[in-house]
């Protein structure tokens, strides 16, 4: 069991690192703003991951708040991209 959640700890590993090469080189700011929100999922999954081969509920805890936190940035975000204010 463990040696399938460090393969799968090592492909969330690679999801990062192409979620960041689209962050840096997408070529719209809708591409990006979708890439950062690739990225907070895939972290959230790599702290379940960790939650999971620890036993620890901290990581656990760490993916909620990454969770809603990367929700409310993404909308933020697409709302400024969008031209709108945030109280709109």
């Amino acid at each position: 069991m463990e040696t399938v959640i460090l393969i799968f700890m090592g492909i969330s590993f690679a999801c990062c690192f192409l979620c960041l090469f689209r962050i840096a080189r997408g070529p719209t700011a809708p591409d990006r703003t979708v890439a950062i929100d690739i990225l907070g999922i895939v972290i959230v999954c790599f702290c379940a991951l960790m939650a999971v081969l620890t036993g620890k509920d901290f990581f656990i805890n760490a993916a909620l708040v990454w969770s809603l936190v990367s929700f409310i940035g993404t909308l933020a975000l697409s709302k400024f991209l969008e031209g709108r204010g945030l109280d709109d």
